[in-house]
């Protein structure tokens, strides 16, 4: 079992990801390192303790090339002795960047940082152009269809209506408005350029969103399906006779660029070095499940981690998923048998947005801001990502009761 410690976990605020976003202006690499710096002068951290870095990003081309992991920490100051590297597991990169830096502080019994940047306003996805996404011979082959079709088919499957979709995307927002306005993103690091403030708070929810504003706008994935004959794919390979074109702009998760640093250690490391612990990671897991759906893996992801921790869903104050699609979250209440009041409290990405590589490590923060809020105990963080794959963490406050 994972028990390393959780000293903090930080982030910028989200911007929208396209040519208004307020953190166009900046690179990826000093995005990153704006939370690196944060945690190093928060905690008069002693850089050359930490043993390794670990950051996850998707799109690994031009301004977020190059192992950016390890170049965002020269570029916030910390030690030349600070390994660092950059991953790829798609949306859950950045979860499984602080696993792994649980891990490796654990194994060194030292310190280590995992986290993550994306910045879709300048590397838009899939400019990599790899062959999930601009190889349809592979993709035909393989069965690997885009993930807005493949939410599409698990509503289908589920019976999970377009109303309902929208009920839930709303519901995200209103929380994420009422989220900003009482203050509970504590973990947040204004985004600066130079010494300018750019964005000190998450500019991607949109809280004049209505029910007749979501009821008014059109399916996202429905003639992509239908020109590819990926509806026809869908059916024939789940026994369906139509696909529900039930996502579209408003209950799908909104492009986003944003970065996010945790900053862990081993028990003894934490008492060697003065560091006062948030919380331990009770439990870890990784999974993949079936390639075509992809996006239902937070579900297994959880029940894994649960598992090795030796607990169950009514054990958990707080689950915080990534908001892949609306029709997602739903599958996840409904097969973990959780109510919405325990799951995203204070928004998701349908109304922050995802910032795909740094999405999962900002998620610890945010579940550590609402368990002190709520002074409660345990919180089970998950997101999935294309091609199946997925990531769970259950973690606990420490000194909690």
């Amino acid at each position: 079992m994972n028990q390393a410690l959780i000293i903090d976990a930080l982030r910028t605020p989200r911007g929208r990801g396209s040519d208004k976003g307020s953190l166009k202006a900046i690179k990826p690499v000093e995005l990153l390192a704006q939370p690196l710096r944060a945690l190093a002068e928060r905690h008069a951290v002693d850089t050359t303790q930490v043993v390794d870095g670990v950051f996850g990003c998707v799109t690994q081309t031009a301004d977020q090339g190059a192992n950016l992991g390890k170049l965002a920490l020269l570029q916030a100051g910390w030690s030349d002795a600070v390994a660092g590297m950059t991953i790829n597991r798609y949306c859950a990169s950045g979860l499984s960047a602080v696993q792994f830096a649980g891990w490796q502080a654990m194994h060194s019994d030292g310190l280590a940082v995992g986290g993550g940047v994306e910045m879709m306003s300048r590397v838009p996805m899939a400019s990599d152009q790899g062959p999930l996404t601009h190889d349809f011979d592979f993709q035909r082959d393989t069965a690997l269809v885009p993930i807005g079709l493949a939410a599409d088919a698990v509503a289908t499957l589920e019976g999970f209506s377009r109303s309902q979709c929208d009920d839930y995307a709303l519901a995200s927002q209103q929380r994420a408005a009422a989220a900003l306005a009482g203050g509970h993103y504590k973990s947040v690091v204004p985004a600066r350029a130079g010494a300018e403030v750019v964005l000190a708070q998450d500019e991607t929810p949109r809280p004049q969103t209505q029910a007749g504003s979501l009821a008014s706008l059109a399916p996202a994935f429905a003639a992509m399906g239908e020109k590819y004959g990926i509806d026809a794919l869908l059916c024939q390979r789940y026994g369906l006779a139509r696909i529900d074109h039930v996502h579209h702009a408003g209950n799908s998760p909104a492009m986003a660029d944003g970065a996010s640093a945790v900053l862990v250690a081993s028990p003894d490391a934490a008492r060697r070095l003065g560091l006062k612990a948030r919380a331990r990671i009770l439990s870890s897991a990784d999974c993949c499940v079936d390639r075509t759906l992809a996006l239902t893996g937070a579900l297994d992801a959880t029940r894994l981690a649960l598992q090795r921790a030796g607990l169950t869903p009514t054990d958990i104050d707080l689950f915080e998923v990534n908001e892949s699609f609306a029709a997602l979250m739903l599958h996840y209440q409904k097969h973990l048998g959780i109510s919405h009041d325990r799951l995203n409290v204070n928004g998701g990405a349908i109304a922050l947005g995802h910032a795909m590589g740094s999405t999962g490590a900002s998620l610890v923060g945010m579940a550590l801001d609402e368990l002190e809020r709520r002074d409660q105990r345990r919180a089970v963080i998950a997101i999935c990502g294309a091609a199946g794959l997925a990531v769970a963490m259950v973690i606990e406050r420490t000194g909690a009761a």
